[in-house]
């Protein structure tokens, strides 16, 4: 039975996917579970794998277009089969590539059409450099017929589309957003519009946590970095305060069993948070090789939604980039998460003589259904604490 092959939705906040090559062409065999296409998400890079086998019988959407999640991209069958029925809108009966509804699909029967805006379930077809060139000239891609396979727009359709005065002069440059910042777009909305958030600073002495970080320099162990010492700081604190380590659910407070720690990492596009899971079980060891893999791997947009989901709070740091203080935007269903500023000289008033301190802010965003201002003190005074006095970092779990 012919196997439709749908965009799936890879993500809870996945809308659409960017199908950024297809790995088989019409007429190539499929074995079930292989590779068939390269899928860009809201926040990773991923292969769309085939449920079924047989032979990659219709491409419906071609490189580079962007898809709305449940649209009908490709179908699989046997050589001779009649896949008439799996390319209509009715088929409810049959396995289907992609994890999609068989019943959302937007289907195409027939060849593609020449006109970019009338593939059901596309918004466009275009090559990224055509994009790119019809933005910087103001030209609307709806308007050109693409040349290319499928009637893909592609740079030459771009250069040969006449100019409108509009087009000659416009007023600014609108550049498409991809599809991670769309993704922070409504998840961001959706948190700081209905979540009251309130927010705690402080301002730690980080003298010993630099010695601390210098002592492995010079021995065969991973280096911890500064975040793997938030990291480590957090896990610490939130074991010793397990009502910050919660998230609101409408009717109780949720109390998490595991430390499942998120770290913001900036890429070219956007931000993503990959997670490092059971947090107070770790040594700093196990969380500094850890970070290291998941950080680099998320910026190559490389992560698993697994990798990047569900953490019970979150850790941003912007030191690096000589920011000394920010806030940060609560992601449900986190109560909590602590936004890190640079690590600055300042001047230190200390039995009455000013003398030179290393100083670092840190703000603590808090969702005031699920926590109060005590709660939220209590947590980030005994963050201060540990970093003021860093060997505790080492302990196991047993001694805290």
């Amino acid at each position: 039975m012919a196997s439709r092959v749908v965009m799936p939705k890879l993500t809870d906040t996945m809308e659409e996917g960017v199908l950024l090559a297809w790995k088989k062409r019409e007429g190539d065999s499929v074995q079930a579970g292989e590779a068939l296409a390269e899928i860009e998400t809201d926040k990773a890079i991923m292969d769309l794998e085939a449920f079924a086998s047989g032979i990659l019988r219709k491409i419906l959407v071609q490189d580079g277009a962007t898809v709305m999640s449940g649209t009908l991209i490709g179908v699989i069958g046997g050589a001779d089969e009649d896949i008439t029925e799996a390319l209509t809108d009715q088929i409810t009966a049959g396995p289907s590539a992609g994890g999609g509804s068989k019943t959302s699909a937007q289907p195409a029967a027939g060849p593609l059409p020449a006109s970019p805006g009338s593939l059901p379930g596309t918004r466009l077809i275009a090559s990224p450099r055509a994009k790119a060139l019809a933005a910087d000239r103001g030209i609307d891609l709806a308007t050109i017929s693409g040349t290319g396979p499928g009637g893909r727009i592609v740079e030459e359709d771009v250069v040969r589309a006449p100019a409108t005065p509009t087009q000659m002069l416009p007023a600014g440059i609108d550049h498409p957003l991809s599809q991670m910042r769309k993704a922070i777009a409504r998840e961001t909305t959706q948190s700081k519009a209905p979540v009251p958030h309130f927010y705690l600073t402080i301002e730690i002495d980080m003298e010993q946590a630099e010695r601390f970080r210098d002592q492995f320099k010079d021995k065969r162990t991973t280096h911890p970095s500064i975040t793997d010492l938030l990291i480590k700081t957090a896990a610490i604190a939130l074991t010793r305060h397990p009502d910050i380590n919660v998230s609101f659910t409408g009717h109780a407070i949720r109390r998490y069993a595991s430390i499942d720690i998120g770290i913001a990492v900036g890429i070219n596009d956007g931000l993503i948070t990959p997670v490092l899971r059971n947090c107070g079980a770790k040594s700093l060891d196990d969380i500094s090789t850890e970070s290291r893999t998941l950080i680099d791997r998320a910026r190559n947009k490389r992560l698993q939604p697994q990798e990047y989901t569900g953490a019970t709070f979150s850790i941003s740091n912007l030191g690096m980039f000589d920011v000394e203080n920010f806030i940060a935007v609560l992601m449900p269903p986190q109560a909590a998460s602590i936004a890190v500023g640079a690590i600055c000289d300042a001047p230190v008033v200390k039995d009455a003589t000013v003398k030179p301190g290393r100083r670092m802010k840190v703000t603590l965003s808090c969702d005031h259904r699920a926590l109060d201002g005590v709660q939220g003190a209590g947590f980030l005074k005994e963050f201060k604490r540990i970093l003021e006095h860093p060997s505790e970092l080492l302990l196991s779990k047993e001694t805290l």
